[in-house]
């Protein structure tokens, strides 16, 4: 079997894909608990005109829902690309179990700005299908220009 990391994020990929197709900054997410995805978004910042539409926030909330409660500490959310403060925070509002992002964002990701962000229990894991990930955002970009 693929390794769980790598396939997960294949399906945050996928979401990413979606936000692409759509005009919106190509990231997604999915929050995964079990062995089963249980919440999934990519960006609809566009869409819905709301500066707070990041995947991140949309996964968590589709969690919430399907896990009947706002604690995910038996979760990993997978995202494509490192989460942004502000989703770094509801990451730790949500006591999410751990992180695993694709590319890193040396501009607005939250650790640009120190430890101390997330829950203290929540593990980090950097860098899966990193080129993958900025290979999408980078091409977004450049149709952009």
């Amino acid at each position: 079997m693929e390794n769980p990391d790598v396939f997960f994020m294949r399906q945050a990929l996928v979401e990413a894909e979606r936000a692409f197709a759509a005009g919106e900054v190509p990231v997604g997410a999915v929050v995964v608990c079990g062995g089963r995805v249980v919440g999934r978004g990519h960006n609809l910042t566009e869409r819905l005109g709301d500066a707070t539409a990041h995947a991140e926030m949309q996964a968590v909330t589709a969690a919430a829902s399907t896990l009947g409660g706002k604690y995910l500490t038996e979760c990993t959310i997978y995202v494509t690309v490192e989460p942004c403060v502000m989703c770094a925070g509801a990451l730790a509002w949500s006591q999410i179990g751990r992180v695993v992002y694709g590319a890193a964002d040396a501009k607005a990701g939250y650790g640009r700005f120190g430890a101390g962000l997330l829950h203290p229990k929540t593990e980090t894991t950097g860098g899966v299908l990193e080129e993958e990930c900025a290979a999408l955002m980078k091409d977004f970009f450049r149709e952009r220009r």
